[in-house]
């Protein structure tokens, strides 16, 4: 009867465990096989005709820009323009002490009344060749110093432009720093920086366009001046020199603009720029597409933008694929996708 008794008790506790055996294994089971979907709106891509324009920044410089000061010392009597004066090339623009070229002036044209006897006696053989030569030698090296004096003593504008500094007042005494600052602004130009891609296709002469903030809604004609010929190996990218016409002055150096040079037509993927993410603390751009029901990450570079799309570029983004343009911030590489019917708002 006791060992019945002992049968009974070990069946009955055999009964209460395994039921509870049997839910957790069940349990376990379904967190395993259970992956939640997201809907997402897809749009399928294709290639479009498009107008292929660069855009670059820049900074308008003045085309010429000259520091104007005597190679002597000396004291200044008359400063002749302020900041500010347009003035023509040759314009006197200051004038140092004389003392100095009056001096050299005089003893040129009293060697220059020898050398003119001189010569008279060298054309009738009267006089030695080699007197002659010395004679000639000398009076071109007075004439020389002559004009270097002239040229430090009447400060006169190498080219049309504006004065942009005066550092001086007539009667002080010329220290170092230049008189003046003269800008040429009735023509400006900038360097532009042009990804390597393009290079065999920039051509000096080309033209292009200035746009600036200063200026909204006008537009103004520039033209590659030179097409520098090394790639940086750092940016990967080479210079342009363009020239930009300013005859009315309404363009300024120092002045932040936009070039535009249109490349002709071309075939691009364009997708809304709202569906491209961009990965958190990185430069990295990237897009999911739908590849048989999951969802497919693919970093992308971008080109040309048009208002809210955007040329999207990566060998996996071709025509035909379907890109995921709502619902792709819940998404992560191999996640399930449901697509749903895309409404306007």
């Amino acid at each position: 009867m006791i060992k019945n008794l002992k049968y009974s008790v070990l069946a009955f506790a055999m009964a209460l465990t395994l039921p509870s055996c049997s839910s957790s294994d069940s349990s376990k089971s379904g967190n395993v096989d259970s992956v939640k979907s997201e809907v997402v709106a897809t749009k399928k891509l294709q290639s479009e005709d498009i107008v292929r324009v660069l855009t670059f920044s820049a900074v308008l410089e003045p085309y010429e820009k000259v520091s104007i000061a005597p190679a002597l010392q000396g004291r200044i009597v008359n400063i002749n323009a302020e900041v500010g004066d347009h003035v023509q090339k040759g314009q006197l623009l200051a004038k140092m002490d004389e003392a100095q070229y009056i001096q050299a002036k005089v003893n040129f044209e009293n060697k220059k009344v020898d050398y003119n006897r001189i010569k008279v006696l060298n054309d009738s053989n009267n006089i030695s060749k080699q007197t002659f030569d010395q004679t000639k030698a000398g009076i071109e090296v007075l004439e020389s110093q002559l004009k270097n004096l002239e040229t430090n003593t009447y400060l006169r504008a190498p080219f049309a432009g504006v004065i942009s500094a005066k550092n001086y007042e007539p009667g002080e005494l010329f220290g170092g720093q230049a008189i003046f600052e003269l800008v040429q602004i009735y023509n400006l130009k900038a360097l532009i920086e042009i990804p390597e891609t393009y290079f065999p296709l920039i051509k000096q002469g080309m033209k292009l366009n200035i746009n600036s903030e200063t200026y909204p809604g006008e537009t103004f004609p520039a033209t590659i001046e030179i097409v520098y010929p090394t790639i940086d190996s750092k940016s990967h990218t080479f210079s342009c020199k363009i020239k930009i016409p300013n005859a009315k002055g309404t363009l300024r150096p120092g002045m932040y603009v936009n070039t535009t040079l249109e490349m002709g037509h071309d075939r691009a993927i364009i997708a809304p720029y709202g569906a491209v993410q961009k990965q958190q603390g990185a430069e990295e751009r990237f897009v999911f597409l739908n590849e048989n029901g999951k969802a497919k990450r693919v970093v992308v570079k971008f080109g040309q933008r048009f208002d809210d799309n955007i040329e999207i570029i990566a060998p996996e983004i071709v025509d035909g694929v379907e890109m995921v343009i709502q619902g792709g911030q819940k998404l992560h590489e191999g996640t399930p996708i449901v697509i749903k019917q895309l409404t306007a708002e």
